[in-house]
């Protein structure tokens, strides 16, 4: 077989990405091929869904206990941001940083220990949307299918001016043709016009290539097959099928495709309701917060039932596969965390933290100076409000200082000045 890459997303990073996401997927596609005889690239969607979110799963464990943690840290959290709270001068707010810092600290997390599986979730999603969206680019076992008719399509003289002539009949302008480069890009570009086409489309390029009537409808049933979800082809968006399906009179099939947005919303929206809650903060911002964060949760489901109207129904599928994954993950999660001791996990987090910081060379005596001695000098500089005891401690201070200093010196003076301000008074 002669390696063919078909057009795909060039990125810097999300381009690398999806072409591992590609390699992962077309090995499943051989192994289920060769040992279930199943051609399916659904299933492949659904299989990398779950190996993903199992890869994921330590780090989802070590994110709810952060969340968990979290609560625990939240009296300490508040009581810092209610220190500081009207405080806006620079000295405050570093003092206030330096504060939450040494909580975080003391609990042995860190402040992004959330958001280390978002920043890794985040390039997948993006490069799942570009294989999904064109699977003969990246899957190399679901390209093979279409060498047959692109072949044969190409050995037809003056097909350039044909292919051109059947895209723009059908009406396809998601995609173009590549006649300008090398004969593969040429190939390539083909093949992503023949993915994209759907119901007449085929009749169309039958009429344009009449010799390859029957290669033509070997690679449509080929792709109606591979692409079957539940009856519902995965290559094309939710809104397609349901133009498509209601003017052929398919209620079924628009019912069937209307559920793939309704089950994506619905699968996220119970996977947020399984998350642990952190414990609400208090303060002056408290509610809006609070308001705010309740209106993610809805807006996230509420985003992803929008979208999935206007990309491959395959993404519709990787979504709904990787919500009820998260979901049943959570349920596990939650019963495990109902079971672990936080100053266990307090303690080990602080002895994890003391060997990162061995490894760097710096001493466990070292951080604590420093970060006493920083404190203290913000705090100074803060001008943190004195308490009434301590203003009256410094006025006894001061009192008895003046009544001891020495003759001649300017505490001195100011005694006698006092003291003759004081007789005229009484006069």
């Amino acid at each position: 077989m002669t390696e063919m890459i078909l057009t795909q997303y060039t990125g810097m990073f999300i381009g690398p990405v999806a072409k591992l996401i590609g390699y992962i997927m077309n090995a499943i596609y051989l192994f289920m091929d060769k040992v279930f005889h199943i051609q399916n690239t659904s299933l492949c969607i659904i299989i990398f869904t779950l190996i993903i979110y199992l890869c994921l799963l330590p780090l989802t464990i070590k994110q709810q206990k952060f969340s968990k943690l979290t609560q625990k840290m939240q009296p300490e959290m508040d009581a810092v941001r209610k220190k500081y709270g009207n405080k806006k001068d620079q000295a405050s707010m570093m003092a206030m940083q330096q504060e939450t810092q040494l909580i975080y600290q003391k609990y042995g997390v860190s402040p992004t220990g959330s958001c280390v599986q978002l920043i890794i979730q985040m390039p997948i999603l993006l490069a799942m949307w570009r294989v999904i969206d064109n699977i003969p680019a990246y899957v190399g076992s679901v390209k093979e299918q279409f060498s047959t008719v692109v072949d044969g399509i190409m050995s037809v003289t003056g097909y350039q001016d044909t292919m051109t002539n059947f895209l723009t009949e059908a009406g396809i302008r998601t995609v173009r043709l590549n006649f300008e480069g090398t004969t593969e890009q040429a190939a390539n570009s083909i093949i992503d016009v023949l993915y994209k086409i759907s119901g007449g489309a085929w009749d169309t390029l039958r009429e344009s290539f009449t010799g390859l009537t029957g290669a033509i409808d070997t690679l449509e049933a080929s792709l109606e097959h591979m692409n079957s979800f539940l009856g519902i082809n995965i290559a094309y968006t939710p809104m397609n099928l349901i133009k498509s399906g209601w003017s052929a009179g398919d209620y079924l099939l628009v019912i069937g495709v209307i559920l793939i947005p309704i089950l994506s919303a619905g699968t996220q929206l119970l996977n947020i309701k399984l998350m642990p809650t952190a414990a609400p903060a208090t303060g002056d911002n408290a509610n809006s917060m609070a308001s705010s964060m309740k209106m993610m949760n809805y807006m996230m489901p509420l985003m992803s039932f929008v979208m999935v109207f206007s990309v491959p129904v395959g993404m519709g599928i990787y979504w709904i596969a990787g919500a009820v994954i998260r979901s049943i993950q959570q349920i596990v999660i939650n019963k495990h965390m109902e079971k672990i001791d936080l100053d266990d996990l307090i303690k080990k987090n602080q002895e994890k933290a003391k060997k990162k910081r061995a490894k760097k060379g710096i001493p466990e005596n070292q951080i604590a100076a420093a970060a006493r001695m920083n404190t203290r000098k913000l705090s100074d500089r803060a001008a943190v409000t004195e308490t009434a005891e301590d203003k009256e401690e410094k006025l006894k201070r001061a009192v008895e200082y003046s009544k001891n200093a020495k003759p001649g010196s300017l505490a001195a003076k100011a005694n006698m000045v006092k003291e003759f301000n004081e007789r005229n008074n009484k006069q």
